[in-house]
């Protein structure tokens, strides 16, 4: 395994250097589009909002892929070696990116890296060399930066259409910022301020909006908790009378489950958006409607009474 990996690595380098795949630099013409590649599904929605009908914007991770184990094929590396732009989340995310940065900048790439700068929350230490919480999507106020890095590296690869990054990009700010007055009138309603989670996805969430986050699992989600963990979360949640227990549709319910017929709760789905299901993707479903159902869910979960 760790062979072919190299392989697809070697393969990954040589489409990044195949002639006719360099010379990004060039300003696109009146009709042109700019290829822009995303890795999480966040990402690739923020980056067509921005863009709209001037930008081609490919997403790396396949719907329905688990985001924190992904690793990219040698044709996800031939669709990278055609962007313009490469927006990526960093922060421990995408351990793979950083093996190909130097030749995308050599390319002249534009690359954004979305949570650079951002008050970046530490870690369990079990994701990422620093440990770093990766998750900065789930706050729209850090949402909002994120986009406005996007429109920024928009304006420079196409300074022409100034304007037309600068007024979508102020049309989706606006929509962010009132899926944030929602979250804050809602919180000021919630009667508990706990929410159990699958895996360690929700710091930044919760951070805004004033709740604790007690996770089954680190910010990986292939970790899972030991039996004295286990313990102390049962006892957490009988303490403070927890009446759902949220997991992922990506990950694997069964020690959610578990913990909830353990402590006599139900269960929700508390979606961390990394990525989305293809019954998502197929109902058009997008970062703002996601969030709405997360507010929904969290509604049900914390009794809110409004």
């Amino acid at each position: 395994m760790k062979a072919w990996k190299t392989f697809l690595f070697l393969v990954g380098l040589l489409l990044l250097w195949l002639p006719g795949c360099s010379g990004n630099t060039a300003v696109p013409g009146a009709g042109e589009k700019i290829a822009v590649v995303t890795t999480i599904y966040p990402l690739y929605d923020f980056a067509r909002q921005v863009g709209g009908e001037r930008v081609e914007v490919t997403r790396l991770l396949p719907a329905g892929a688990e985001p924190h184990t992904w690793e990219p094929t040698p044709k996800d590396m031939a669709a990278l070696a055609r962007a313009r732009v490469f927006i990526y989340n960093g922060a421990g995310m995408e351990p793979w990116v950083q093996r190909q940065l130097g030749l995308l900048e050599e390319k002249g790439v534009r690359v954004v890296e979305a949570s650079r700068g951002l008050d970046l929350i530490a870690g369990p230490g079990d994701h990422g060399e620093a440990g770093v919480d990766p998750h900065v999507w789930l706050d729209p106020v850090l949402a909002q930066e994120i986009v406005k890095k996007i429109r920024d590296a928009y304006i420079a690869v196409d300074p022409d259409h100034a304007a037309y990054y600068s007024s979508r990009a102020d049309e989706y700010l606006a929509a962010l910022r009132e899926l944030d007055r929602e979250y804050r009138a809602a919180a000021q309603d919630f009667q508990r301020r706990e929410i159990v989670t699958s895996h360690a996805a929700f710091a930044y969430l919760a951070r805004r909006y004033g709740l604790q986050q007690v996770a089954l699992m680190g910010l990986s989600p292939e970790s899972e908790p030991d039996p004295v963990r286990m313990r102390e979360i049962v006892a957490f949640c009988r303490e403070h009378d927890v009446k759902y227990v949220f997991f992922e549709a990506l990950v694997s319910p069964k020690v959610s489950r578990t913990l909830a017929r353990e402590v006599g709760a139900e269960t929700l789905v508390l979606n961390p958006l990394g990525n989305i299901t293809p019954e998502e993707e197929k109902r058009g479903e997008n970062y703002l409607s996601i969030m709405r159902e997360n507010l929904a869910r969290l509604k049900v979960a914390l009794g809110d009474h409004s």
